[in-house]
């Protein structure tokens, strides 16, 4: 017998005004606790969410094994993987289980930015939602990613087997069980086998 766990939100901390860090002071603390997923909202909250499960982790593997196939052949971008922060446009600190950056966007990043959470919004990301993940925290992290400039988003979430396609000035768009997901002229040639990640 399978069994269902709750859905948790991440632990969240009100910081401000009692305490405001800088960019590189919020690094520095990611960097002294390193066990956890650190985010920080655009008015300054942190967010701290737990590991995956280990069944969920394997998936997360097998999605970035076919995405980093992809990357390598295609050449046109960088890809990054869930414990990369990027410093969204609205001042958030953000990362996902998957992210790419067209390669001309990244090489116009200093050495410096691409040292800490580059101040960069992904061109594409992808959540893969956990049993324990709660999907409207997703499905609002995925709308403030398009917010700031992510061209195509998708949230595939395991436990009902839908994935939520999110584009700019599109509605979202969900499809039900599908076998394959097309990263479309975003990611051209790029298509998710789903059956190692149901």
């Amino acid at each position: 017998m399978t069994q269902t766990l709750p859905e948790t939100p991440p632990l969240v901390l009100q910081m401000s005004p009692a305490i405001e860090m800088t960019d590189q002071q919020f690094f520095t603390f990611c960097q002294q606790n390193r066990d956890y997923r650190i985010e920080r909202t655009a008015t300054g909250e942190i967010t701290i969410i737990s590991p995956t499960g280990s069944e969920t982790g394997n998936r997360n593997f097998d999605l970035i094994l076919q995405f980093g196939i992809w990357t390598k052949q295609n050449q046109t971008g960088i890809g990054f993987d869930s414990s990369t922060g990027f410093t969204l446009p609205n001042g958030a600190i953000r990362s996902s289980d998957v992210a790419w950056i067209k390669r001309e966007r990244w090489n116009a990043l200093t050495p410096e930015q691409k040292q800490t959470f580059a101040p960069i919004c992904p061109d594409f990301v992808v959540e893969l939602r956990s049993p324990s993940d709660n999907l409207k925290t997703l499905q609002d992290k995925l709308q403030e990613y398009i917010e700031n400039g992510v061209s195509l988003g998708w949230l595939i979430d395991r436990k009902e087997r839908k994935v939520y396609i999110y584009r700019p000035d599109r509605a979202v768009e969900c499809l039900e069980n599908p076998a394959t997901v097309s990263a479309e002229d975003i990611l051209p040639g790029f298509v998710l086998n789903l059956s190692t990640i149901w």
